[in-house]
């Protein structure tokens, strides 16, 4: 287990140190380098596989749905430790387009991270986080919807990053932000089909 994960970079070095390891990354070892009380990382990290050309693969997005519903309906919840069922924890993540898309965001995630600071407490605390997980709880059911949308997939990934960027860094003035972009994604589905 490790301390909790207070910025982007973070983030991305706790999953480069799970990439150089030899063998399979399966999401429970990704859990188990964020800590099991990750919440905001782990919406972070959704967020960053949807945002991705992983998000292309399908069913990709509708396993991020899962794990999205089943973490949000936990904070809800008001529950401390994340929990998972074994057969989502079993899932591997394909390690070549981990370690490319990390890769990709670690230089951005210097500088996001100088932009970043605690601010809005409102927010990111108790009320703003449950408003956040209802949020995400309804993202997560329209993630299957949104896999037959092009491009709607990666805009939800960008508000679940801006969502648990928000969270991880507890920066509420980031937190009004990803609601405006989690309009935006919900405002393009009725556009596409009706």
């Amino acid at each position: 287990m490790t301390d909790r994960i207070q910025n982007l970079s973070q983030l991305v070095e706790q999953l480069e140190a799970l990439t150089e390891c030899s063998g399979k990354i399966t999401l429970d070892k990704v859990l188990d380098a964020l800590g099991d009380r990750s919440f905001a990382p782990v919406i972070l990290l959704a967020g960053l596989i949807l945002f991705s050309p992983l998000s292309g693969i399908p069913g990709v997005p509708t396993l991020m749905g899962i794990l999205l519903l089943l973490i949000s309906t936990q904070m809800l919840m008001l529950r401390h430790h994340l929990w998972l069922p074994q057969w989502l924890l079993s899932r591997t993540i394909p390690k070549k387009p981990l370690v490319r898309g990390l890769g990709w965001i670690e230089k951005p995630a210097e500088h996001l991270d100088r932009l970043l600071r605690p601010r809005l407490g409102i927010m990111v605390y108790r009320a703003g986080s449950l408003a956040t997980a209802g949020i995400c709880c309804i993202i997560a059911l329209l993630l299957p919807v949104m896999e037959l949308i092009p491009f709607s997939a990666s805009l939800a990934g960008l508000a679940l990053i801006t969502f648990g960027l928000a969270l991880v860094a507890r920066d509420g003035a980031l937190e009004l932000l990803a609601f405006a972009l989690t309009g935006s994604a919900l405002a393009l589905i009725p556009y596409y089909f009706f």
